[in-house]
């Protein structure tokens, strides 16, 4: 079963950009939307909206509040996500293709 966001939830990733080193998928939700589980590796995220969102990992869960135009590292990790908030989610992330597997993830959730 593969856990690329953009094939498990190809109504919210989809691929702007892809060379040998990096990968640059766009997200966008609706308040109320919820993801299937999926992995990201080792990423650049940056915010283009402002947005409240819930991450969770078999039994951790964090709630994750972020301004536009926020830019943060994210390590690899495998979770889903809920919309939580009243505005859309607009994310860009720049995937590393190189670096932590996400199945060997520190437990962190979110941008670190």
């Amino acid at each position: 079963m593969t856990m690329d966001p953009v094939e498990t939830n190809p109504d919210h990733y989809r691929v702007v950009f892809e060379n040998d080193r990096v990968r640059v998928l766009e997200y966008r939700d609706q308040p109320g939307d919820v993801t299937t589980p999926h992995r990201h590796p080792d990423s650049v995220m940056h915010t283009l909206s402002s947005f409240r969102r819930r991450l969770v990992s078999g039994d951790a869960s964090r709630d994750v509040e972020l301004a536009a135009g926020t830019t943060a590292w994210l390590d690899a990790q495998e979770h889903h996500g809920e919309n939580i908030g009243d505005s859309e989610t607009h994310v860009l992330f720049v995937e590393l293709k190189e670096g932590a597997d996400p199945t060997d993830a520190s437990g962190l959730l979110g941008p670190g």
